[in-house]
């Protein structure tokens, strides 16, 4: 324990770091995510085409390629980025095609019913999405939205594939110098494991606050 002990601050910068790439790209892929959800729902042709070309794209390439592709393939298109930034850009397009499906899927789950009494008493469509769709669909999108969360977390630990120094890297580059793959390796796997599974904790508390909230809504109603 002494090896860690001794790198506690090198350690503890890398875990800054996964932690900063997971929380700007899953914010970014909540962004991205939902605006291509609205695409794909939309009644507008053109816009359902663009969501689902850029959904089937991003959710099929791997996300260590498209790493590869936007820390080296910028740069040739005359677009310099920091890596740190490679890594967020690179995590943003590939969890918010999953966002977008999570968020779709929620929203298909409200009855074509409430739409079309929202369409009656003369809401457009954005209006139909921010006052009835969304607020119904979102007890269901919480869960999905959470694992899009923990798949972006384990994820960043691609990123040290380009070299950024997160967790990961760190966790490799002090293998190489002291050769004790089982004990750093454990250590980081630790930091994974806990960061997950308080990311599940929680998403577990929202989703019961959330489903709190619409039965108290739909009992107002009622």
């Amino acid at each position: 324990m002494e090896i860690i002990r001794s790198n506690a601050g090198v350690l503890l910068d890398g875990l800054t770091t996964t932690i900063l790439l997971t929380v700007l790209g899953y914010l970014g892929a909540l962004v991205v995510g939902i605006v291509v959800a609205i695409f794909r729902v939309s009644p507008i042709a053109p816009l359902r085409a663009v969501g689902t070309v850029y959904v089937e794209f991003f959710r099929n390439v791997p996300l260590l390629s498209l790493l590869i592709l936007v820390a080296f393939g910028l740069p040739d298109a005359g677009l310099l980025l920091p890596l740190f930034w490679c890594g967020v850009v690179s995590l943003i397009a590939s969890g918010s095609a999953f966002v977008c499906e999570s968020v779709r899927s929620g929203i298909n789950t409200v009855s074509l019913g409430q739409s079309e009494a929202a369409r009656a008493l003369g809401m457009g469509f954005g209006q139909q999405l921010r006052l009835v769709i969304l607020p119904q669909a979102l007890a269901s999108m919480v869960q999905p939205l959470v694992n899009v969360l923990i798949g972006t977390l384990i994820g960043s630990s691609l990123c040290s594939a380009i070299g950024i120094s997160e967790i990961t890297n760190v966790t490799q580059q002090l293998n190489i110098k002291y050769a004790e793959a089982v004990l750093l390796f454990l250590v980081s796997g630790v930091a994974y494991l806990v960061m997950a599974l308080g990311s599940g904790a929680l998403g577990g508390v929202l989703e019961r606050r959330v489903a709190r909230s619409s039965h108290q809504r739909r009992q107002v109603q009622a």
